[in-house]
């Protein structure tokens, strides 16, 4: 599996997304970081790029709606239907059904412990 890790928007906070990226490295799942406040159009063409199976957006910023729409829509544009994403950071628990009707595969609000993203990821999320 391998997988893009990315921060959309103008979040400047990294930490969590680089602490899931290693948790995932360590066990064994091939990781591409791309970096802060990338466009979702970046996210998608990295995606593209890098051949990945799952695409992880860390939000903090609260945009998780929009940022996911426009990767999603990105992705299918392109063709790229089977590139999962998944979503996690400072996701109310009241947005969580609408990211699943965006075509979101999962959300992992802040808090989720490591052990439990790492199983979903290596359950092909």
């Amino acid at each position: 599996m391998k997988v893009l890790i990315a921060k959309p928007g103008l979040d400047g906070h990294d930490r969590g997304a680089k602490v899931v990226a290693q948790a995932l490295r360590d066990a064994g799942v091939e990781v591409v970081y791309t970096g802060l406040k990338r466009t979702p159009e970046e996210i998608v063409q990295a995606a593209i790029q890098e051949d990945v199976d799952v695409v992880g957006l860390s939000v903090l910023s609260g945009a998780h709606l929009v940022l996911s729409r426009r990767v999603i829509d990105g992705l299918r544009a392109h063709g790229a239907t089977e590139v999962r994403v998944v979503v996690g950071g400072i996701i109310p628990p009241r947005d969580i059904e609408e990211l699943l009707r965006l075509g979101v595969a999962r959300a992992f609000p802040m808090g989720t412990p490591l052990p439990e993203i790492v199983k979903a990821f290596k359950g092909s999320v």
